[in-house]
């Protein structure tokens, strides 16, 4: 079984930068879409940002101009560049991916990865 396997995240100050990443843990057979939600405590998941096979991407009003979302095709492995983070931020970020299989494609969630900002 295929999982999605995060990383990058961590502990940061006000006004810092940090890099997720979300890569497939064996072979796959393509992933049509990707995308990063978050959650905080107390709080729903929320979308962050997405991206499609044909590079076209979505952010949420509260990311936009921070934040930037890509994708590595070759290697089926998401980025989340997060600039300029704020305390509002914090929150354990999971990887979303929709692998392409022959009949059809299946959902799959990282396991999360906690990124904290604070002084």
């Amino acid at each position: 079984q295929v999982q999605f396997v995060e990383s990058g995240g961590g502990l940061v100050e006000p006004g810092g930068s940090l890099t997720l990443s979300c890569a497939p843990s064996g072979m796959i057979l393509g992933v049509a879409a990707m995308r990063w939600f978050r959650q905080a405590p107390g709080k729903e998941r929320e979308l962050v940002a997405g991206v499609i096979a044909g590079g076209e991407t979505t952010y949420a009003d509260s990311v936009k101009g921070r934040f930037t979302i890509s994708r590595d095709n070759a290697k089926n492995t998401v980025y989340l560049q997060m600039n300029n983070l704020k305390p509002e931020d914090t929150a354990t970020y999971y990887c979303y991916a929709r692998v392409v299989r022959f009949g059809g494609s299946d959902e799959y969630w990282g396991q999360g990865t906690q990124v904290t900002v604070s002084s």
